[in-house]
């Protein structure tokens, strides 16, 4: 069976199908989630909501490790696409902190917002009032929130360095770090090559990377759904390594040692062969 499925009538209708199917499951959804309390109980449903997304675009999760208990919990990793926004509420609940272009995006800033999101405007003139809402937020909510440090998605051939203002409010805090590397595979668990990672499943801009392959045709993020749901979907596998020691540090110095501890991980896995 191929990796990938070539585009051709068959494929095409059929991601058809399932795209039209996504978005009827969204509208059906929209009363029950205009009627949910914003809070902890949106926040959970949104495990629901995206399963239907990882199920209809044909995306599998695999975990290696576990989140610790304790709370106030930021989780870190590095940003590929847009379905780490799909897998990690499956995958472990919570929700996010995010840019704040998302927020004007059709029916989905404002579900998220719905759901737990924060968005962050990181313009240095807004970035204080962000950061204080991302420190409130982090510091009284009961489930984790994630955090995408890189500040946007890359092509999957490396991490991107972290942005440190966005640990201002973690030095000298209870907030617990956790580190995670995220890497995407076939859906039979071989690697994905740079090659076809920047042509079919990262998301991202090409004037924004660094190294690594470009991207041929860059997608709105409606039509990178509908891509992968006609090559197949993929699989996102997640491991959880052990929190980080970050007392003493100021935040350029937990940007770099948390960028090093995910991107010498992510190397690691992203070419290892592994079963399925």
């Amino acid at each position: 069976m191929a990796r990938i499925r070539k585009q051709n009538i068959f494929t095409t209708t059929w991601a058809v199908v399932k795209f039209t199917l996504f978005w009827l499951l969204v509208f059906v959804q929209l009363p029950l989630i205009i009627l949910l309390p914003r809070g902890r109980v949106s926040v959970a449903y949104m495990r629901v909501f995206m399963w239907f997304l990882l199920r209809t675009a044909g995306i599998r999760i695999r975990v290696q490790g576990q989140l610790v208990s304790h709370r106030p919990l930021l989780v870190i990793t590095n940003h590929i696409s847009i379905f780490e926004i799909a897998t990690f509420p499956v995958a472990f609940g919570g929700s996010f902190v995010a840019k704040k272009e998302i927020e004007s995006w059709p029916v989905v800033g404002w579900v998220a917002k719905k759901f737990g999101v924060i968005y962050v405007d990181r313009r240095p003139s807004h970035a204080r009032d962000a950061l204080a809402v991302v420190q409130r937020t982090v510091q009284t909510v009961s489930y984790p929130m994630f955090l995408f440090p890189e500040g946007t998605t890359t092509n999957g051939a490396y991490v991107k360095a972290f942005k440190s203002t966005l640990f201002n409010f973690v030095e000298n805090s209870d907030v617990v770090v956790q580190p995670m590397a995220t890497v995407y595979r076939y859906r039979d668990g071989t690697p994905i090559s740079d090659t076809d990672m920047a042509t079919h499943y990262a998301y991202f801009d090409n004037a924004k990377q660094d190294m690594g392959p470009r991207c041929e045709r860059e997608r709105s993020a409606f039509m990178q759904l509908f891509h992968i749901m006609v090559i197949g979907g993929f699989r996102v596998d997640i491991t959880i390594m052990e929190p980080t020691d970050l007392s003493g540090m100021d935040r350029k110095q937990i940007a770099t040692t948390l960028q090093k501890i995910v991107s010498d991980k992510y190397m690691e896995l992203k070419d290892k062969e592994l079963k399925k």
